[in-house]
């Protein structure tokens, strides 16, 4: 038996199918024999090691279970073909047992993380077509995209990002709480940090568990042009307080400790100069994600209010059919026969409202970045302007319908007053922030230029 298995041992080293046939037909069980008597060395995970894909095809064509045997390190043959970059034995490995893609070795690593680790594209591209939530895996609270930036595989982040890239994923914290624009910055990654800015909806602006935003970071040890070059990109991209002439320089020299992602954890805290930079950042951080809540519980409940006004209109609808004066249908709405241009009004005010919030809610929910902008927060505060103006209108329909004709005459001389008031004071408020979002960005080319 030890010569029938070192025969076997030679062949997968050779990736000889001939000598792998001859074995078997001498004994049909060498192959579970040798899985049962080692943990190493075993032949499907030599021949995955070696890129032996007619030796590996052979073995799962007629032993597909073995593809799920682990060595002592927990690594599946897939793992080690993943790693090693063999697109090939991926694809046939694949084929016998997709949900191998999510096995995790000793370390806690499914075989695309180790293909992302060594930048085996092809691979990569594969794994995430078998199997796309395996890059949602996490390792020690890290993500693949940490990973990934960790050992600076970019083409790889960039297929990962177009394909998984959503908000959430993007900015997701490994247990430092560090992004990974973070750790691209503290590695002076160029090219990440610019893709990062550029492609992704990465927060530019959040702090990690030591309250360091990834403009502080930068301004951690000594300079070089590369932090020239991220600076400047940080500063387009609308980092919370940036400056490009004399940032540096509010940093001490003395209180500069060693960066890169080895220093992520130990550096020491910036001065109080850099202290208020990052409250003044978290507090914008925080007003902005509340004003996000708060859009979408008040963009749900007026798109409730519209639906339910559009299903149930003001006076009801008729029980019954009847060819009496005025005629009707059952079904249909009281008021589009006795009051038909305030129906229409009631209408389009009702339906326009409810258009409004749900676009509000898309737009919260698709993954924009619009919390680095905040152009995008005025386009939300001019969407609910209109979807509330146009729910005001739509109450002051309801409420006419529903009241006497002596009574309605008072009701509508007061109403109107109220209601343009009302809607100019919103107009008022819109027109405001319009114009302050308008002297920001000026302000900030202007700091740019200069």
């Amino acid at each position: 038996m030890e010569k029938m298995e070192k025969l076997l041992y030679d062949a997968s080293l050779e990736g000889d199918v001939t000598l792998l046939l001859t074995l078997l037909q001498e004994d049909p069980l060498i192959l579970d024999k040798v899985t049962v008597n080692r943990c190493d060395d075993m032949p499907l995970h030599v021949a995955s090691i070696l890129g032996h894909v007619d030796f590996v095809n052979e073995i799962v064509r007629r032993k597909p279970k073995l593809a799920t045997e682990s060595d002592s390190q927990r690594r599946l043959p897939l793992h080690i073909a993943a790693s090693k970059g063999h697109l090939e034995i991926v694809k046939v490995l694949v084929s016998a047992h997709p949900e191998t893609c999510l096995a995790r070795d000793r370390d806690g690593r499914n075989p695309l993380h180790l293909a992302a680790v060594k930048g085996r594209y092809e691979v990569v591209k594969e794994l995430l077509q078998a199997q796309p939530h395996a890059a949602r895996a996490m390792v020690q609270q890290e993500t693949i995209l940490h990973l990934c930036v960790k050992h600076n595989q970019l083409e790889v982040l960039k297929l990962l990002v177009e394909k998984m890239g959503d908000y959430e994923f993007v900015n997701s914290k490994d247990a430092d709480g560090n992004t990974i624009l973070h750790l691209a910055v503290a590695d002076k990654q160029i090219e990440t940090v610019s893709f990062l800015l550029l492609d992704t909806p990465i927060e530019v602006n959040t702090s990690n568990a030591n309250g360091d935003t990834p403009m502080s970071l930068l301004a951690q040890g000594p300079r070089d042009m590369k932090d020239q070059q991220i600076l400047r990109s940080l500063t387009r991209a609308g980092v919370a307080g940036a400056k490009t002439e004399g940032f540096f320089s509010q940093f001490p020299q003395n209180q500069r400790t060693k960066t890169g992602l080895d220093g992520l954890k130990h550096y020491k805290k910036p001065s109080s100069s850099a202290s208020i930079l990052k409250k003044d950042s978290k507090n914008r951080d925080d007003w902005l994600d509340k004003k996000r809540n708060t859009l979408m519980v008040v963009a749900s409940l007026i798109a409730t209010m519209a639906f339910q006004a559009g299903t149930n209109p003001p006076s009801g609808v008729w029980q019954e059919t009847s060819t009496a004066e005025p005629p009707h249908v059952a079904g249909y709405a009281v008021m589009a026969y006795n009051h038909q241009t305030l129906h229409h009004i009631f209408l389009v005010s009702n339906t326009l409202g409810f258009v409004s919030t749900l676009s509000i809610i898309l737009l919260l929910i698709s993954g924009l970045p619009f919390l680095r902008h905040r152009v995008f927060v005025w386009i939300l505060m001019v969407i609910m302007w209109i979807a509330t103006a146009s729910m005001t209108i739509t109450y002051y329909v309801s409420i006419t319908v529903l009241t006497p004709k002596p009574e309605a005459e008072t009701f509508r001389l007061v109403a109107n007053g109220i209601l343009i008031v009302w809607i100019g004071l919103m107009t008022l408020l819109v027109g405001g922030h319009t114009v302050r979002i308008m002297t920001i960005a000026d302000k900030r080319q202007r700091a740019t230029v200069s």
